[in-house]
């Protein structure tokens, strides 16, 4: 995970109470609801400059920082192969 990362994340995260965020922190324990996880998605979008997929939007992929972090960067990949792609 990199720091722009953890920056957006931890704002979302109101018990984290200063502790670090580890791939394996659990973002509903830490206060991370539906109506944030959307919120979340839009803000990774803008700090991190990609575009998550409307399938990222499930449980899974907001149950831990890592799951989160994995679909980010795979879809920072999905957006550099599509911008490849386009320039072809």
């Amino acid at each position: 995970m990199d720091a722009r990362f953890v920056e957006t994340l931890t704002p979302f995260l109101p018990f984290l109470h200063g502790e670090t965020i580890t791939e394996d922190t659990p973002l509903r324990t830490y206060g991370l609801d539906s109506m944030q996880a959307i919120e979340l998605m839009f803000a990774l979008e803008d700090s991190l400059g990609v575009s998550l997929p409307d399938e990222a939007l499930v449980e899974e992929t907001f149950a831990t920082a890592g799951n989160l972090w994995a679909a980010t960067r795979a879809a920072q990949g999905a957006d550099a192969v599509t911008a490849t792609t386009e320039s072809v």
